[in-house]
């Protein structure tokens, strides 16, 4: 394995982690949990990704469990949960990023998770209902209450990024070390251009979801569309237009003749496309079965092939190179 600093931070995260979306306490049974997680955490795996809403709540109680049965040194492995969306809970205050909310959410996280501490706390979402100040002041008081670590933003805007930032530095707080975007060959525009200045400015790190495009940069999709992958799952409507349009489809058939030409298996070649990129902090891997957390942990195997002359031959076939703006 191979670790990465958390963009400025001193913490060291794996350039693969793994996470719970769509799967714990909700696609796969809770001994497939186990088994996943073990095999991560034995092959140098050292960050596992939550949050309140993933199977509404759920998910949490059976990461919980397999922690607390594995016994691991709790110094060994890092663990974080997300707050903005609920639990399942819709009344006023279940939901967003107020100080009720955020509080409530990480202690209901901690409780199950059954750990003290959260490693990182996530935003899961901007509030635009809820002042700047009162989430950067709420997450700084977390901090200093010892529930969490470090703490960062999912899916935000560069703009409301360095709004916390500047909201931090103003009042001697601690801003958000990290941003948890989605990025993949097929969904580069955020990660390469529009964080690109804050990579120097203030040091951000990245968990980035999606490397595999929920699936799509799979050999399996090359051929055929087939329907018993997440993307059909009930209520996953908006993933499935997102990232099933007819030109991502015509490029992964490319990517994955590019990928046989190769030796590489398609999977393989988009997440060791993905960690080549030194300001991706680590890469969040989901499986429902073992066989393909092992397929896609030997993705590290392939950082030594993104060589310069490499990467320009499959950029000729991805096409999608976002232009940066002229400053």
């Amino acid at each position: 394995m191979i670790y990465r600093n958390l963009g400025k931070s001193g913490v060291k995260v794996s350039v693969l982690s793994f996470g719970s979306w769509l799967t714990f306490a909700k696609q796969i049974e809770d001994n497939t949990a186990s088994e996943l997680m073990h095999y991560a955490y034995d092959n140098g795996v050292n960050f596992f990704d939550n949050a309140e809403i993933y199977s509404k709540g759920n998910s949490e109680i059976v990461m919980g469990k397999i922690l607390k049965e594995a016994s691991w040194d709790r110094t060994s492995y890092l663990v974080s949960s997300k707050a903005f969306f609920g639990d399942g809970r819709n009344k006023p205050n279940q939901t967003g990023l107020s100080r009720k909310h955020l509080v409530e959410a990480c202690n209901d996280a901690l409780r199950r998770l059954q750990v003290d501490y959260l490693d990182f706390y996530f935003c899961h979402r901007p509030d635009k209902s809820t002042p700047i100040e009162e989430t950067v002041w709420t997450m700084n008081s977390l901090i200093q209450q010892g529930k969490i670590l470090y703490w960062g933003t999912s899916e935000w805007s560069a703009q409301e990024i360095m709004e916390a930032h500047m909201v931090a530095k103003e009042r001697n707080l601690i801003g958000p070390t990290m941003e948890q975007p989605h990025y993949n060959m097929l969904n580069r525009h955020k990660v390469e251009v529009e964080y690109s200045q804050m990579y120097k400015t203030v040091g951000l790190g990245t968990t980035v979801w999606s490397p595999l495009a929920s699936g799509i940069l799979t050999d399996k999709y090359a051929e055929s569309i087939p329907k018993d992958t997440r993307l059909f799952m009930e209520g996953l409507d908006w993933l499935r237009e997102r990232n099933m349009t007819e030109q991502n489809l015509i490029v992964v058939k490319k990517l994955s003749q590019f990928a046989k030409e190769n030796s590489l298996s398609l999977a393989n070649l988009a997440i060791g496309w993905v960690i080549s990129n030194p300001n991706v902090s680590t890469a969040i891997l989901g499986a429902s079965k073992k066989d393909q957390l092992v397929e896609s942990l030997k993705s590290i195997e392939v950082l030594e092939r993104m060589k310069p002359e490499f990467l320009e031959s499959l950029e000729a076939v991805l096409n999608n190179k976002p232009e940066h703006p002229m400053y």
